[in-house]
């Protein structure tokens, strides 16, 4: 009885070790958590882009520059002291009166006086330079903006293609499982199932390519956004559809005259140019030096004197900058000209394309896609029942398959259409 407990006994201990070696490399095995998915919509895809983006970052810096030049453009002349010591006799040979008895000792203290307001224009045209600037980073971002979009326009494409492709390989999956089952009753013959389950080839390519092309957007917009995150913990959630009301071409064409940096960067660069004429018309101005000396010249103990210094501008009065400066005028003239052509251009272009989106969308979303997926439900009951041939049933399915992928992609060029719209209006006017 004492030898069967202590035998049970041990089997029991065999068999709880067995366990917690078996739980142990459970746990071993069980790979560790993965990270929550990330899902950002546009509004943060859009404070990250401009939190990371280095190119942003680079352009906010070249602003601090320019607003540091500001302070040096604002500048006075610094004063100049002079200090002189003369007529020193350390020779032996002369009087006996030492050789610091006679010696003149001086200071001299002049300062440059700007004339015609030449400080004040320097710090004008330092600050229009500023503000050019910042409407310079404000069209950068814009151009970053519009490749962020489309990105996540491509992105999004990427999920809605990918989700109708599975669905088709789901339904066209079903499609086969039925016709299996008429095989295995003798309802079909065995080269319809092989032209069937040879079709489902090219829907399996379909699911392959949308995971490539939304595995690639995603790669694009982490480097837009300098963003090192894995692409399994990186997604973007957002409306992938269309809206059939845009405003009249005219009101764009405005929006975009008040709004786009670029144009506002070429007016600034005009008022900068008068500017910078009126700086080199003072700057042919003469300024004099002033100055003031104190010394001692023995028997007399001390005296000062005053001195202005003039110079005779008769070759040199700054006349190349002043043409310069002056042509310059005329130049920006002609570029704001062209900024202003290429807004009409860019908007005119923009609105083309996104109204032949919607004339193609329109008809889509009214008729085409339900007349496909009748066409192909009733042309499969059909062939299920004896009424239709398998050629009937397989160009019906392409057709819906084509109408479906065509519809999708439409709505991405419809979205990338809104987007350039907003990069050619300078804001964001379609959402």
């Amino acid at each position: 009885m004492g030898k069967t407990l202590s035998r049970g006994c041990g089997i029991l201990a065999m068999l709880c070790g067995v366990g917690l070696a078996a739980a142990q490399a459970a746990r071993q095995t069980t790979p560790p958590p993965q990270s929550p998915l990330q899902a950002w919509t546009w509004e943060q895809v859009k404070d990250r882009l401009e939190l990371n983006n280095p190119t942003l970052l680079a352009g906010k810096l070249n602003i601090n520059e320019l607003q540091a030049d500001e302070l040096t453009a604002h500048f006075r002349p610094n004063p100049q002291l002079t200090l002189l010591a003369d007529q020193l006799d350390p020779f032996p040979g002369g009087p006996p009166h030492g050789p610091f008895a006679y010696w003149l000792p001086s200071a001299t203290v002049s300062y440059l006086h700007e004339r015609a307001h030449k400080r004040e224009l320097r710090t004008e045209s330092a600050k229009k330079a500023t503000a050019i600037a910042l409407s310079q980073q404000d069209d950068l971002e814009r151009g970053l903006l519009f490749s962020l979009r489309s990105a996540f326009v491509q992105t999004l494409q990427a999920k809605a293609v990918l989700r109708v492709s599975k669905e088709n390989l789901d339904y066209y999956d079903h499609v086969l499982k039925i016709s299996r089952d008429r095989y295995e009753a003798g309802d079909i013959a065995q080269i319809d199932l092989d032209r069937l389950e040879l079709q489902r080839v090219q829907y399996e390519s379909d699911v392959q390519t949308a995971e490539v092309n939304l595995r690639t957007a995603k790669i694009q917009m982490l480097m837009l956004l300098n963003d090192r995150t894995p692409i399994e913990q990186f997604d973007l959630v957002g409306v992938f559809d269309f809206s059939d009301q845009i405003e009249p071409l005219d009101a764009y064409r405005q929006i975009a005259l008040d709004n786009r940096p670029d144009l506002k960067a070429a007016v600034q660069a005009v008022d900068k140019a008068h500017t910078d004429y009126k700086l080199a018309v003072a700057n042919g101005s003469t300024d004099p030096t002033f100055s003031f000396d104190v010394g001692r010249n023995p028997p007399i103990d001390v005296y000062f004197g005053v001195d202005v210094q003039i110079p005779l501008r008769i070759f040199d009065r700054n006349q190349g900058n002043k043409l310069h400066t002056k042509i310059d005028i005329t130049r920006n003239e002609k570029l704001r000209d062209a900024a202003q052509a290429q807004v009409f251009n860019d908007v005119d272009s923009a609105y083309a394309t996104l109204n032949s989106n919607l004339i193609l969308l329109r008809p889509y979303k009214q008729k085409y896609l339900a007349q496909a997926v009748r066409v192909r439900d009733t042309i499969f009951f059909s062939y299920q029942h004896g009424g239709a041939s398998l050629l009937d049933f397989l160009n019906a399915e392409s057709d819906y398959r084509a109408v479906e992928l065509s519809y999708t992609n439409l709505i991405g060029s419809y979205l990338t259409s809104a987007a350039q719209l907003n990069q050619a209006v300078g804001k964001e006017v379609i959402q």
